[in-house]
């Protein structure tokens, strides 16, 4: 692999491409198996029903957790050039960002990930939903919105210092957490009976994060030019993408841009291969204003966070980045709130529309 990332056959942006085409592709075929999806393990978590989402996402995140760590002590992912590292934080903007993005996918009933892996199983809610997401991020880096974040991201900025958690932590420390999540993943897993399929598609998602990892470290040490290192996160890339599309005849090669349609393929494939591609559309009984409000709290929100809740919350966390913690945390905290205050008036709609069927 390092004899490839060092030769010629392919600009550095082919590669990068190349390599974020390949982790989208799997991320996005072993989510949609698996039904990964932040926002149903936070409505299970907060109604004090665990079960299957639940127990999928612990073994994302302790996979992803346990798998960048085990590189990071093996010397194959340095600090060096990882920004969420190497650079200060806003802790500001991973709470208040964070707990928008919460309460954000449950209104739009799934997190920025889990839209746009929908999106491709024929779901145009969630489709006219993400594109929504991106423009509201778009807005919040660098049009009528950024002014906002950047006011509210500069209320409690944190050094690198600070915000790198392995310099507070014994060595080891990340990788002990990361094992420690799959066994408790495992143990609700086969109290659940969670099916060994979906369980290993959960643990593919988590392994997807890592090789985005892997793959951008070692090809930003095989390079002579600056490769940023990275892994998977759809708020900034998605708006990225969307943009270049619609102002650019030429699109700029780059991890994030072909992570998205390569997750987009990836979800298509399982649904299509399984038989679960279905056009689903707004209804008298999804509601509409639900899903635009949410999409614009998310597309903000990910963008004051510093990320999705892959993003900021998997990659970001296993880095072990401070404010990616945060932001996680307070995206459980929203996403609770969120559910616990209006899901039930949702549930009230719907019956009220369907005559109580």
């Amino acid at each position: 692999m390092t004899d490839w990332l060092a030769s010629d056959l392919l600009t550095d942006a082919q590669k990068l491409a190349l390599g974020g085409f390949i982790v989208g592709l799997l991320f996005g075929f072993c989510a949609q198996k698996s039904r990964f999806c932040l926002r149903s393990a936070c409505i299970e978590f907060w109604r004090g029903a665990l079960g299957e989402k639940f127990a999928v996402w612990l073994l994302v995140f302790g996979a992803a957790l346990a798998s960048v760590q085990g590189l990071m002590l093996a010397g194959y992912l340095p600090i060096q050039g990882i920004r969420q590292l190497e650079t200060p934080g806003t802790l500001s903007g991973a709470i208040i960002g964070g707990l928008l993005f919460g309460v954000g996918m449950i209104l739009c009933r799934g997190c920025a990930s889990r839209v746009l892996v929908l999106s491709a199983t024929g779901n145009v809610r969630a489709l006219i939903s993400g594109l929504i997401v991106t423009v509201a991020a778009q807005a919040s880096l660098s049009g009528a919105l950024s002014p906002l974040r950047v006011k509210l991201s500069s209320l409690w900025v944190i050094p690198a210092f600070d915000r790198n958690l392995m310099l507070h932590l014994p060595t080891g420390a990340g990788l002990v957490l990361g094992l420690a999540f799959i066994v408790a993943a495992v143990w609700f897993a086969r109290r659940k009976d969670v099916r060994l399929p979906v369980a290993m598609m959960g643990f593919g998602v988590g392994l997807a994060v890592a090789l985005g990892w892997a793959f951008t470290s070692a090809l930003s040490r095989a390079s002579f030019d600056i490769v940023p290192v990275g892994s998977v996160t759809f708020t900034g890339p998605s708006a990225d993408t969307l943009m270049t599309l619609i102002t650019s005849p030429v699109m700029e090669l780059n991890f994030g841009i072909a992570l998205v349609p390569g997750v987009f393929l990836g979800s298509f494939l399982s649904a299509v291969t399984a038989g679960e591609f279905e056009i689903q559309t707004f209804d008298v009984q999804t509601g509409t204003v639900r899903y635009l409000i949410g999409a614009v709290l998310m597309g903000f929100g990910g963008m004051l966070a510093g990320g999705c809740a892959v993003g900021a919350g998997i990659t970001g966390g296993s880095v072990l980045a401070l404010t990616a913690w945060v932001a996680l945390l307070c995206m459980w905290i929203g996403a609770g709130l969120a559910a616990l205050a209006l899901e039930p008036a949702f549930q009230r709609h719907r019956a009220a529309v369907t005559g109580g069927r």
